[in-house]
């Protein structure tokens, strides 16, 4: 059931920014030749303190935009208090947030508001990968996008419409934050995950609508990978301390990965079977992965077929140990993971 006025609802668009300025320049040239009439947007740009020319892109389109900008300063640095200074000054019917990182088809806001218009209160679609320039940013994208290494999330793969348990780069009608409140800023890459978690216990359905489309690069180098799969699981097992119910057995499979490593080593002295059979299963499933991803790719096979078996565990062991040691992690401390 639509609400009363909104087909000329008043969208505010956040994009919280740190040293993100070449990347924030294609996501505000996609904003600008977006089908949403402009008088519809204000774009709210934040900027955590980036070294790089970030702000300077900010103040810059805010000087000819063809919609209502302004822009903000998160003092605090972290995302979630970034994200709180947008959603303190924004004034919008409905709120969406995107990475810096991020593109979007001229259509994107449209569809949005249209899945929004049906009569939902949550609604996003599905984040794609970017095209990748060369053989190895193929690679990375198979890591990163694989539902064996990280890309189990339903936003990634697509479907038919239907309510699922989250959303990437949602548009939230503003009564949505107004009744659940604001993000926790103890959290550095969760915050999402709790948020999310207190909207579906507030009863709110997150709609996924396969016409709405958007894109993400995945980090082109290894050392971007595993950093950010390190980061990703600490995080997690920080915020188990916090909010352990927002999070899905997808989250926890890497942790459970390395303590069953760790136990079959343990256990090596009494008897080698139960790490040659976590081994083995493990293996199984690691080429099986790898072969398909391959497969999938248009160019750029064999260097993802001899790398990935190789890449998989390197990422498993890497978010379960970040996990572990974020629960470990004694309270108060909160290092830049």
């Amino acid at each position: 059931m639509k609400h009363n006025g909104d087909d000329r609802m008043r969208i505010s668009f956040i994009v919280v920014a740190l040293n993100a300025g070449e990347s924030l320049r294609a996501l505000l040239s996609d904003l600008r030749a977006q089908t949403l009439p402009m008088e519809q947007l204000e774009v709210l740009l934040v900027d955590s303190g980036s070294s790089d020319d970030t702000l300077a892109v900010m103040e810059a389109f805010a000087q000819d935009a063809p919609c209502d900008v302004r822009v903000l300063h998160n003092p605090k640095r972290w995302l979630a208090s970034g994200i709180n200074v947008a959603l303190d000054a924004a004034t919008g019917d409905a709120i969406i947030r995107l990475d810096a990182h991020a593109r979007i088809p001229a259509d994107f806001l449209e569809r949005n508001v249209e899945a929004l218009c049906a009569g939902e209160s949550i609604v996003g679609g599905s984040v794609l990968s970017a095209e990748p320039g060369t053989d190895w940013e193929r690679v990375m994208r198979a890591l990163d996008t694989s539902r064996f290494c990280g890309g189990a999330a339903p936003f990634r793969n697509g479907g038919q419409a239907r309510y699922v348990d989250t959303l990437a780069y949602a548009l939230y009608r503003r009564e949505v934050y107004d009744r659940v409140g604001r993000y926790d800023e103890r959290l550095r890459r969760t915050e999402d995950n709790d948020m999310h978690y207190r909207m579906r216990r507030a009863g709110y359905r997150f709609y996924f609508s396969p016409t709405i489309r958007s894109y993400h690069a995945a980090r082109s180098t290894l050392r971007g990978q595993l950093r950010q799969k390190w980061g990703n699981g600490y995080w997690i097992g920080r915020t188990m301390r916090i909010q352990p119910r927002c999070f899905a057995p997808r989250h926890l499979i890497p942790a459970a990965f390395v303590l069953a490593l760790l136990a079959g080593l343990l256990l090596c002295p009494l008897s080698a079977w139960p790490l040659a059979g976590l081994l083995l299963v493990y293996g199984a499933l690691d080429i099986a992965f790898a072969v398909r991803s391959a497969l999938s790719q248009p160019r750029g096979r064999l260097l993802c077929l001899v790398t990935l078996p190789f890449l998989f565990p390197a990422v498993h062991i890497v978010y379960g140990a970040g996990t572990l040691i974020g629960l470990l992690t004694p309270k108060g401390e909160a290092p830049h993971a």
